[in-house]
C-alpha cells in the first residue's frame, strides 16, 4: 500500500467519522458504520486506528487545526473586533448549515464515555476558544467598538456557550432562522451586530 493511498484512506475515514460523530455523538458512531460507508473490512480502519480512542484523538487534532486555521484567516482579513465576532458566529452557522453539530460540542456532551486524553484535548479547544474570543472583546473594548459591561473572558464564555447552545436547540427546527436569532442577540450584547445596510 502506498504511503499516498494511505493517506488517502485514513482522511476518507476521517471524513466519514467526523460526519458521524457531528450527526450522531461518538457513542452512535462505530468501526462497523465507517466500513460499511467505505467498503473496507474492519480490519482496515484498525490498521490506521488501532482503538477508537486513537480515531477520536485524531478527530480532535484534524477538527482543532482546522477550526482555528478559521480563526486565523478572520484575524488576518479583519481589524474591526466586531467584524472578527461576526466572522465567528458565522463559523458555527457554517457548520450547522451542513446539518451538523460542532464536533468538540458533540464530544462534550458524551464527555464522561471519552478517554482521559481525549477529555482533555476537548477542554482545550474551548480554552483556545475563550482565550481567541477575550482577546477580540478585551482589543474591541479598548478600542471603542464593543461595550464593556462584562469582564472580557466572562462575555467570551457567555458567547461560546451561548453559540454552542444555539447550534442545538435550532437543530430540531431544520434551518438556521432560529441560530441566526440568537447569534444576533448574542453578537447584539456586546455592540457586535451589523450596521444597518451594511
Amino acid at each position: 500500500m502506498s504511503s499516498t493511498t494511505t493517506a488517502t484512506t485514513a482522511d476518507r475515514i476521517l471524513d466519514i467519522a467526523e460526519e458521524l460523530v457531528q450527526t450522531r455523538g461518538v457513542n452512535g458512531m462505530s468501526y462497523a458504520d465507517i466500513a460499511a460507508r467505505l467498503g473496507i473490512r474492519k480490519a482496515s480502519l484498525h490498521y490506521h486506528f488501532p482503538s477508537k480512542a486513537d480515531l477520536v484523538h485524531a478527530l480532535i487534532e484534524r477538527y482543532a487545526r482546522r477550526f482555528f486555521a478559521q480563526l486565523d484567516r478572520i484575524d488576518d482579513g479583519e481589524t474591526d473586533a466586531a467584524a472578527r465576532l461576526r466572522g465567528y458566529a458565522e463559523v458555527y452557522g457554517g457548520v450547522l448549515a451542513r446539518g451538523r453539530m460542532c464536533l468538540c460540542g458533540m464530544l462534550a456532551s458524551d464527555y464522561a464515555t471519552l478517554s482521559p486524553d481525549a477529555q482533555t484535548e476537548v477542554a482545550r479547544f474551548f480554552d483556545k476558544n475563550t482565550e481567541w474570543l477575550s482577546r477580540v472583546i478585551a482589543d474591541g473594548v479598548r478600542d471603542g467598538q464593543l461595550t464593556g459591561a462584562a469582564e472580557p473572558r466572562d462575555a467570551a464564555e457567555t458567547l461560546l456557550a451561548g453559540l454552542e447552545g444555539a447550534m442545538l436547540v435550532s437543530r430540531p427546527y431544520q434551518g438556521s432562522q432560529r441560530f441566526d436569532a440568537i447569534a444576533a442577540s448574542l453578537l447584539a450584547a456586546l455592540g457586535a451586530a451589523p450596521r444597518a445596510g451594511a
